[in-house]
């Protein structure tokens, strides 16, 4: 097993022969993401779309969840000399290199994975969950909408009324709902979930590489346009909201632990 250094340590990238493998290595926070975890998640994307040799992708979490979303304790409390617009275009083109990354990426989730966690995930080629694992979009809840481009892949899989209800709810997926649904393809006894995506990955690696490549392309040739497409939308949405009356009103009601009065400005 090869270690390649990033430039945070909550994010570890191994190379095991063929095989890459990303850990989200925060398990004292639930693996929540900040803008520097972020940033790594990117660099180890980027160094694996570099390397013609690597065959598969596992994306794992240490600890007890894949992960909890963002940091909400570190929201606000970094000065990023970047607005709000140029921030989601950052993260857009940083994601967006799954696309781009030969070889297909496998998810194993345990615990929970939380908004734009559970959206990057969606945006991979396999999941696989742990018993007990659950998905959840909170967003709105939070005065925002969903905007990783995870919501397109998600209305692929499970049609309009269940992604509303997930994504105005913000109520939790369980594991034996997400397979029912298809946004997992296996659920396994959490000791088993690591020995599952490997040997998963293993079965890919052995397969003709030129093979794997065409099989992926096609499939994710009929999807990719659309998430493309709600990234945009989201985009622009999300700056909306940002600058909007009712989001002012959302945040300044919670400071003041009292009652939001919108006006759907």
């Amino acid at each position: 097993m090869k270690h390649a250094p990033m430039s945070d340590p909550r994010i570890r990238l191994d190379f095991d022969g063929p095989i890459a493998i990303v850990t989200n290595n925060h398990p004292a926070k639930h693996n929540a993401f900040d803008d520097d975890m972020d940033l790594a998640l990117f660099e180890a994307f980027a160094e694996i779309k570099s390397r013609r040799d690597v065959r598969c992708v596992i994306w794992r979490g240490e600890g007890k969840s894949f992960s909890s979303g963002r940091d909400v304790g570190v929201i606000g409390a970094h000065q990023v000399p970047l607005s709000h617009h140029e921030l989601m275009t950052r993260g857009h083109r940083g994601i967006l290199q799954i696309f781009d990354i030969d070889a297909p990426i496998i998810v194993a989730v345990q615990g929970w994975a939380i908004g734009a966690s559970f959206q990057r995930a969606l945006l991979c080629d396999l999941r696989v969950a742990a018993q007990g694992a659950r998905f959840m979009l909170p967003e709105v809840t939070h005065g925002v909408i969903p905007d990783t481009g995870g919501v397109a892949r998600l209305y692929e899989m499970v049609g309009h009324g269940l992604t509303l209800d997930l994504v105005l709810t913000g109520r939790a997926l369980n594991a034996d709902e997400a397979l029912h649904h298809g946004v997992v393809s296996r659920v396994v006894p959490p000791e088993t979930l690591d020995d599952t995506v490997r040997e998963m990955a293993d079965k890919i690696v052995a397969a003709p590489a030129v093979t794997v490549k065409m099989a992926r392309r096609v499939v994710n040739h009929l999807g990719e346009p659309v998430v493309r497409a709600a990234m945009a939308e989201e985009l622009i949405a999300q700056t909306f909201i940002n600058k909007s009356d009712d989001y002012a009103e959302f945040r300044a009601a919670r400071a003041q632990d009292r009652t939001a009065q919108y006006t759907g400005s």
